[in-house]
């Protein structure tokens, strides 16, 4: 099929004007007559001449306008380009996009007991609970311990019992994120140790968290480190529960709290935590708190793992007749939600 330029222009070509015949030998009857008809024929010509070269230059200008109007026809129909596929999200990023905005729990157990010739019971249990959104973190701890001690029975004694650990715990933090690395955050808590002779000890904390690296690798492991730097403030009651039942002075302490936390996991099912907290108080009188946790923990299934846990709390100014120094070591098992 021809172009529809080609058939336009041929259309025109046919409609011009064809020149005027000259006459014949016979039709000339005198030389007037004849330069007369010359000059018809010659003026004819011209005009004819105009004619034509008028249609080519429309010719063309109709060529060159259906060109353009078939180019943009084709680039209408031409199917419009799909932008590249993203690729496929690995399964440290799926599992990381499932957990986004979503709580994760975990709740520890442990327990010792012995009977017989002598009686101990001990008990500790510890939940977590984190959830992490674009602009904040939000986070819950409360641990807790209980322990009761038989000595030896002695024919003909009296049987008696003693208290060696009654202690609970429980904070809430919530940081509001300024970048990826850079948090300010506010804390509240509350605490209670029966054998060092806290009847409760509220606290309030506002700081700067500062993460200086959260890194992801393919073998499943991790690796993080968080400092702290913030201004705590706390008030402590004091009663003496063993031996003898005693009120004691209430106390406050206040100063800046220094606070890191690294955890690194050898591979998805071993991981090492370790924090550790250093309050100097700056009110009544000179004052010294240090709180490190060490923690090892082990898959044995997804969800399951067996957790061992030391312990070291040191305060410069215990209550009176305590000693500065606790530890513990405990082995516990925890399920992750």
């Amino acid at each position: 099929m021809l172009p529809v330029h080609t058939l336009l222009s041929a259309f025109l070509t046919f409609q011009t004007p064809a020149p005027a015949k000259p006459a014949t030998p016979a039709q000339a009857t005198t030389p007037e007559q004849s330069a007369a008809a010359a000059d018809r024929a010659a003026s004819s010509a011209e005009r004819a001449a105009a004619a034509a070269e008028r249609a080519a230059e429309a010719n063309a200008r109709m060529a060159e306008a259906i060109e353009l109007l078939a180019k943009g026809i084709a680039r209408t129909a031409a199917p419009a380009e799909q932008p590249a596929p993203p690729p496929p999200a690995t399964p440290a990023e799926k599992k990381e996009e499932a957990k986004k905005d979503v709580w994760d729990v975990t709740v520890g157990l442990g327990l010792i007991f012995i009977t017989g010739n002598a009686s101990t019971v001990t008990f500790n249990g510890l939940v977590t609970a984190e959830r992490k959104t674009e602009d904040w973190i939000y986070a819950v701890r409360a641990t807790g311990v209980y322990g009761e001690s038989r000595p030896p029975e002695v024919e003909g004694a009296p049987e008696t019992s003693q208290v060696v650990a009654l202690n609970a715990a429980i904070q809430l933090r919530g940081d509001r994120r300024f970048n990826e690395k850079i948090s300010g955050y506010l804390l509240a808590g509350a605490e209670t140790d029966h054998v060092k002779s806290v009847e409760a000890r509220g606290i309030g904390e506002a700081g700067i968290g500062l993460i200086w690296w959260d890194l992801k690798r393919k073998d499943g492991g991790d690796s993080f480190l968080r400092t702290d730097l913030a201004f705590r403030y706390a008030r402590e009651t004091r009663f003496q529960y063993y031996p003898t039942r005693t009120d004691l002075p209430d106390v406050s302490l206040g100063g800046p709290r220094f606070g890191a936390t690294f955890r690194y996991s050898i591979n998805q099912d071993v991981a090492l935590l370790e924090e550790i907290s250093v309050l100097p108080s700056l009110i009544e009188g000179s004052r010294l708190l240090v709180g490190n946790q060490t923690q090892l923990s082990v898959k044995l299934t997804k969800a399951l793992a067996v957790t061992t846990t030391f312990l070291l709390q040191y305060d410069s100014s215990p209550a009176e007749g305590k000693v500065p120094t606790d530890t513990s070591l405990a082995v516990s098992a925890t399920v992750t939600f």
